[in-house]
């Protein structure tokens, strides 16, 4: 019989194997449980072969639990929602008071929160735990968002500092996020930021291959490139290598075979209603999951191809003459000063949130733990922490000194690109949204007066006066129609 395990962790798909195996390997005995047994045979399987970890299989719930040493720490890596409930419920059974159950899955906030009440009524802790890194990072090195039962998180800090991916000079890519579901929401809101950030390299990619006519080779060499500079980051490094990739069942690059319907978990989706529901601009990420659902109409844009070409509409309208070097440029500045405003109203956000929620998350903190391990993972992080280290109350990033330079610099290229783009009749979403976003906010006067006029026009709603105090109310429709008489 095996000594009691540190830990145990139930729900082996692919990203609890991995996590599994990684916490294992970092010397920490591991019990695992699946609903389905050869998971857990296959789980044990692995562990022989990877180094024979410590990783012990159980059949059955009760001597999963029992495995474990008190107090005892079950980390759940299920499918968001129902199957949570039902994992807890088989689970809790066993357990005893002052034990743990992290959920590690993309769960709604609210749900950790409820469940961390009821574990409570039970005397149990519960932490809802946000892990980015899809199966290479759940293996080597995640970055890692808990949040909850602060006591919880204590009993396995020593585990998550050494499970985490380590980033050098920066430290372990997990932090205590804070109180009830922040780890969900701070998570969620990450995923929503890989929506724009994505959407924004394909834009990219779009502009230099429809209009600037870079082959997968030339493009292979950009993103290689632009990889060692300020766009440094996980998502552009594997952009670079996805374009080197030939496909091994026909002739061409495999890119080009791929269906152009993207695939969506729901994440990007919360993080748009929940920018709404708090009255937060999040317009790239907002453009970037109205992407997903223009791309998934595939055979209505075939169809509307047809009704436009007759109108002499191609893919590109225009054959104009581009300086091809002078628009690798252009593009790889635009998608910078896009990126900042990405990730500034994703941080807009999570502070809105944390205020609402009396949460106070430290926004540097969590750019710190973004450095390494997760999908958004990106040198850029670095100053995104900077900012906030030299002022916790920014108001938006891109106020801050360095990121407005940086802004300033670039703005003329990424002008450039949009109008590029417009008049070619490529679609750039997520970058045009970026740049509309940043020429409204650093805007002293918007048009909103008209709107506020308008509002009162039609439904008395009062609007407020720049040059004295209170609330007004004009009869307008009865001053409009003297005029016309």
């Amino acid at each position: 019989m095996a000594p009691p395990t540190r830990i145990g962790l139930a729900g082996l798909a692919v990203m609890g194997q991995n996590l599994a195996l990684n916490i294992a390997e970092k010397g920490f005995p591991i019990s695992v449980y699946n609903r389905t047994t050869s998971k857990v045979d296959e789980t044990v399987e692995r562990a022989k072969k990877e180094g024979d970890l410590p990783v012990y299989g159980f059949h059955d719930p009760e001597s999963f639990v029992q495995s474990i040493q008190k107090p005892r720490v079950v980390i759940m890596l299920v499918k968001a929602g129902a199957p949570v409930d039902q994992t807890i419920k088989t689970l809790s059974a066993y357990l005893e008071k002052g034990d743990c159950i992290i959920d590690g899955g993309n769960e709604w906030y609210e749900n950790t929160e409820r469940r961390q009440k009821e574990m409570l009524a039970l005397g149990l802790l519960y932490l809802g735990m946000g892990v980015s890194g899809g199966e290479e990072g759940a293996r080597n090195g995640p970055s890692l968002m808990p949040g909850g039962s602060f006591e919880a998180y204590k009993y396995i800090e020593d585990i998550l500092l050494k499970v985490a991916a380590q980033v050098p000079d920066s430290g372990p890519c997990v932090t205590y996020i804070g109180k009830g579901g922040s780890g969900n929401f701070v998570k969620m809101v990450h995923n929503g930021i890989e929506y724009g950030d994505m959407q924004l390299i394909a834009e990219a990619y779009d502009v230099l291959k429809s209009v600037g006519k870079l082959s997968n080779e030339e493009l292979h060499s950009v993103f290689s490139e632009w990889n060692k500079g300020e766009l440094l980051s996980f998502l552009i490094e594997i952009t670079a290598d996805i374009f080197g990739i030939k496909d091994d069942k026909a002739d061409g690059y495999l890119v080009d075979k791929v269906l152009d319907k993207t695939g969506m978990k729901g994440t990007g989706k919360w993080t748009v209603q929940q920018a709404a529901d708090l009255s937060v601009a999040a317009p790239t990420i907002a453009a970037s999951l109205d992407s997903r659902f223009l791309s998934g109409l595939k055979e209505e844009r075939v169809e509307a191809a047809k009704v436009f070409k007759s109108g002499g509409f191609g893919d590109v309208l225009t054959d104009q003459v581009v300086d091809k070097a002078k628009l690798i440029d252009d593009v790889r500045q635009a998608l910078y000063a896009s990126k900042i405003c990405s990730y500034a109203q994703g941080m807009n956000l999570i502070r809105a949130k944390s205020i609402e929620k009396g949460w106070d998350l430290k926004l540097g903190e969590l750019a710190r733990i973004w450095k390494g391990g997760c999908i958004i993972r990106a040198i850029f992080l670095d100053r995104i922490k900077k900012a906030y280290d030299r002022n916790s109350d920014l108001a938006n990033l891109l106020v801050d000194p360095e990121f407005a330079k940086e802004i300033i610099d670039r703005q003329s290229a990424w002008r450039r690109v949009v109008c590029l783009a417009i008049n070619s009749g490529i679609s750039t979403p997520g970058m045009s949204a970026s740049l509309a976003y940043f020429d409204t906010y650093r805007r002293e006067q918007v048009p909103a007066n008209l709107v506020q006029a308008q509002r009162d026009y039609f439904g008395a709603h009062t609007y407020e006066r720049v040059d004295m105090d209170g609330s007004f109310h004009t009869e307008w429709f009865k001053i409009a129609k003297k005029l016309k008489d």
